[in-house]
């Protein structure tokens, strides 16, 4: 392990030692990490003013000195924990507050309010926070720490979490095809806690070493949109330790299906909300929609239509329903005869912190029609699961290079894997646009090709089968280790008659 995993993982443990105390009184994961987030920027704010000499983005009271008690001001005077919860509780107040100038600041403190109410157990939190100083620790170390406890956060099935945490391999994957070049602008419409900016970024900055386009890329090259604010406030967070901001936050807090875009992206990515509009919230009715509908995934489908430019391009995770509901026929009809959907990629189940329907990537550029489209089936045969399986950005190894053969985001020469005599097993294969169009509600739903016969094991691929081979003879030599401690503090007399016992259940 790297000096700065190794950081990153020490930090994460104290932040998590100091959870651990807070959850036996019943305060969760997610009110936790929203704290966190919060004072952490109060902290990181002081020490950046007192590093580099530039002006505090918060208002006097509002400061870090305050928070903490007046010593840190050369006067020796200390606060006592419900002082410090009343000072908090005005922070968030002053910080949230529409008429507070500094779009970023605003961002990061959108409705802000305090779920600890315990003001010895916040003491402790802002103790841990006191305890490091953040500033002499990289973007690369705060950035993991922080990707590493949304992950963390994302696993906390109460918190409902997950639903705002896609899987970091499917997003590098996602990226790695779509290739968003460093003169264009990225962007996700449901961005959550910002994993394909923030991806994106890393992508991106690769490309040019000129400061003039790496701060344009920074401060204008991505930007997200999320109607939760809570997501907004740990996306931007997420963004700022990654150094990826400007004078304001890549990410903004609104509705993005209420209008028409304003301004049009070269690419999108996204992973939107499944299933109805929630109650209460406004219809859509844009002159821009195909279809109106109170479906999510069928709205951000339309949005994500709209939002791109001629010859954008976009890659966005759907549910199955959206290949054949009849609903969708008439954006189905659009998305072939106006866009060309040239790639379809069947998802696995077990790789979503929030378990739902099964999903597909479709990846579709605007302003041509589609000719062909090839499906991708990583799903036939294929089992994850959080814990002992999780799934790996190499488990897309196979489908990248079946992707863009040529690199750099082309997907043209593609050759498919599939053929019925000598291979049809092959999870890479063409349909012509022409199979889709002859039907009545433009059904993109193909059957699985792959066997269904084969058991799991006999579908699986050399790695996997090797993965799965090794933790089962961990449980067998964990077994065995247990036997043989069980039998060491058996009395000598019993031991045979014992012994023959437990080779007789093994």
């Amino acid at each position: 392990m790297n000096s700065t995993a190794a950081k990153s993982v020490d930090l994460t443990k104290k932040v998590w030692d100091v959870f651990d105390v807070l959850a036996g009184q019943g305060i969760g994961s997610t009110d936790y990490l929203t704290q966190f987030t919060y004072l952490l920027f109060l902290k990181m704010d002081q020490e950046v003013s007192a590093n580099t000499g530039k002006e505090s983005r918060l208002p006097p009271e509002c400061r870090w000195p305050t928070l903490i008690g007046d010593e840190l001001l050369g006067q020796i005077q200390k606060i006592t924990p419900q002082e410090q919860l009343e000072r908090y509780n005005s922070i968030l107040q002053t910080l949230a507050a529409e008429s507070n100038e500094d779009e970023f600041v605003r961002s990061i403190f959108a409705k802000a309010q305090n779920k600890i109410d315990n003001p010895l157990y916040l003491s402790k939190v802002i103790a841990m926070i006191n305890e490091v100083t953040w500033f002499d620790l990289s973007a690369d170390v705060k950035g993991d720490l922080y990707e590493s406890i949304l992950q963390k956060n994302g696993q906390d099935k109460k918190s409902g979490a997950g639903q705002y945490f896609t899987p970091r391999p499917l997003i590098q994957a996602m990226v790695d095809v779509t290739d968003p070049r460093i003169d264009e602008l990225v962007w996700d419409p449901a961005c959550g806690t910002g994993g394909f900016l923030m991806v994106a970024y890393e992508h991106m900055r690769t490309q040019s070493k000129l400061a003039t386009k790496l701060k344009k890329l920074r401060e204008q090259g991505l930007r997200g949109q999320d109607i939760t604010p809570l997501v907004v406030t740990l996306g931007s967070m997420n963004m700022f330790l990654h150094s990826i901001s400007g004078t304001k936050s890549p990410i903004t807090l609104g509705d993005s299906l209420r209008a028409r875009p304003e301004v049009l992206a070269d690419v999108v990515l996204a992973n939107p909300p499944f299933g109805a509009r929630p109650a209460g919230s406004i219809d859509i009715k844009r002159d821009d929609f195909i279809y109106d509908t109170n479906n999510n995934q069928l709205n951000f489908l339309q949005h994500i239509m709209s939002l791109l430019k001629t010859g954008g391009r976009a890659a966005v995770v759907l549910p199955d329903n959206v290949l054949f509901d009849t609903e969708g026929s008439h954006i189905r009809e659009a998305l072939l005869r106006k866009f060309n959907l040239h790639t379809i990629l069947r998802l696995p189940k077990g790789i979503f912190y929030s378990t739902g329907v099964q999903t597909n990537v479709l990846f579709f550029t605007k302003g041509e029609a589609t000719q062909e489209i090839w499906y991708y089936d990583l799903r036939t045969g294929k089992n994850f699961t959080l814990v002992q399986n999780p799934l790996k950005r190499s488990d897309f190894d196979d489908f990248v290079q079946c992707y863009q053969p040529a690199g750099q985001g082309r997907y043209t020469e593609r050759h498919e894997t599939y053929d019925l005599a000598t291979n049809p097993n092959g999870r890479w294969r063409r349909f012509s646009v022409d199979e889709f169009l002859a039907t009545e509600n433009y059904n993109l739903n193909v059957p699985t090709w792959i066997s269904a016969d084969k058991i799991p094991v006999e579908q699986m691929d050399l790695p996997t089968l090797m993965a799965a081979m090794q933790r089962n003879l961990d449980l067998v030599t964990a077994g065995f280790a247990h036997i043989k401690e069980v039998l060491s503090f058996t009395p000598a007399a019993k031991a045979p008659a014992q012994s023959a016992e437990v080779r007789h259940e093994v």
